[in-house]
């Protein structure tokens, strides 16, 4: 190649190497803030953490009345899902408790109802710390009730969360103090009528009763509609179901129920219909929330107790308390499709989020069962205390708590596989 050496050609060949050197220049510049200070821009500000994908447990209370009782130390296992994992035994909890039901928020905590036994709610936290005990006792003037007057108290016996766990909804069996007539029985008999009762609101967070609603007489199982505008309650001795509005803490609706004894409850995923055991029977009936109708759904066994819905909504769950089974019904016919065999007088039920796993407190057993929906057999049967009522499963720990009358809660993890 021929290079032209003629003074103009040679000028602009010197020009356009210092053009060349100058724009390597300036990549090199460039490069050095970008990577050669690293250490100095992470010292300046650090990247931002990402952002959490779901809602985080309630952070543990800096202060509890009665610190956590010391666990079992757990064997070597895997982690499994609830259909495939292993109950173990790991905590028992005692106290100043007489509960009748107990329920687990999301967001872990856990309260436990303590009837008129001990007139009190028992606050969890869900490492087993007793974060507060909240009395029942109200002034019912406060909240603009009349005919009270002085302090009231109640008997705290179910309980519900809202979905997002800030507010608890908690039935009292009855009520006592001026103006009521005498305790509630079960038989619904007496020389006088039976008072109606009322529900109580509980902040999640100060723990504190911020309203009560009144609603019928022996009120029991309360449940909460999944987006939160409803709680629905069944009235024992009143025979009917009061649907509260949340937002207005008063009741908008009271619906009529065939037989005797209306006991459990369980929603569909939509929110559309209502299923409620009546326990004085053998049927469980059908509710249509929007317009109120009431019709037959499903016939299981003796004394239907707690209902479940499965979380596709397409099954539901009976606990048969004279019969000492649970049914697994169709929800769109009504129809049993299994059955199972548990311990003697089943009563409270929980279920796994993921609805791989059923548990039942065997009341006059002191068992737990512990029932695999896939195939819908018994996979395990632990030992409780004496006469468990309630049970709940606490998600943030995978954990099935099991309260019993005698004043005690029995805790099994159930995360891992054997």
């Amino acid at each position: 190649m021929k290079i032209n050496n003629d003074p103009v050609y040679v000028r602009r060949r010197r020009i356009a190497l210092a053009a060349l050197i100058v724009v390597l220049l300036v990549v090199v510049l460039c490069l050095g803030k970008l990577f050669g200070d690293e250490d100095d821009a992470s010292a300046a500000a650090a990247p931002a953490a990402p952002a959490p994908t779901s809602a985080k447990p309630t952070p543990e209370p800096a202060k509890v009345e009665q610190p956590a009782p010391k666990e079992s130390k757990l064997p070597e296992g895997t982690a499994a899902d609830p259909a495939d994992s292993t109950m173990r035994r790991v905590q028992r909890i005692t106290g100043e408790l007489t509960p009748k039901s107990v329920v687990a928020s999301p967001k872990g905590q856990v309260f436990a109802q303590n009837m008129m036994y001990t007139h009190t709610v028992s606050a969890f936290t869900a490492d087993g710390a007793l974060h507060k005990t909240i009395s029942d006792a109200v002034e019912l003037a406060d909240f603009g009730i009349k005919g009270h007057p002085g302090t009231s108290k109640g008997a705290p016996v179910e309980m519900a969360f809202s979905p997002d766990g800030a507010t608890a909804w908690v039935s009292n069996y009855s009520m006592y103090g001026e103006g009521f007539k005498p305790e509630g029985k079960d038989a619904c008999t007496g020389p006088e009528a039976t008072s109606d009762s009322f529900l109580y609101k509980i902040d999640t967070a100060t723990l504190e009763i911020t309203d009560v609603v009144e609603v019928g007489a022996v009120p029991k199982y309360v449940a909460a509609t999944h987006d939160g505008s409803k709680v629905l309650v069944t009235n024992w001795c009143s025979m009917d179901m009061d649907v509260v509005d949340t937002a207005k803490a008063e009741v908008v609706r009271t619906i009529d129920l065939p037989g005797k004894h209306p006991r459990g409850i369980a929603i569909s995923p939509d929110d559309k219909v209502a299923y409620v055991a009546i326990m004085g029977s053998d049927e469980t009936v059908k509710v249509d929330l929007g317009s109120g109708e009431v019709s037959d759904f499903a016939t299981t066994g003796e004394e239907p107790r707690h209902l479940l819905v499965s979380p596709d909504g397409k099954h539901l769950y009976v606990s048969n308390n004279g019969s000492g089974t649970v049914s697994e019904v169709d929800t769109s016919t009504g129809k049993t499709l299994r059955e199972v065999r548990v311990g003697a007088e089943p009563r409270s039920m929980a279920i796994s989020p993921d609805g791989g796993a059923i548990y039942v407190g065997n009341y006059a057993s002191s068992t737990v069962s512990k029932i695999r929906t896939e195939d819908f057999e018994v996979v395990q049967t632990e030992q409780t205390d004496a006469l468990p009522i309630g049970i709940t499963y606490e998600p943030t720990k995978k954990r099935v708590w099991v309260a019993s009358y005698g004043g005690s809660i029995v805790v099994f993890d159930d995360s891992r596989a054997a």
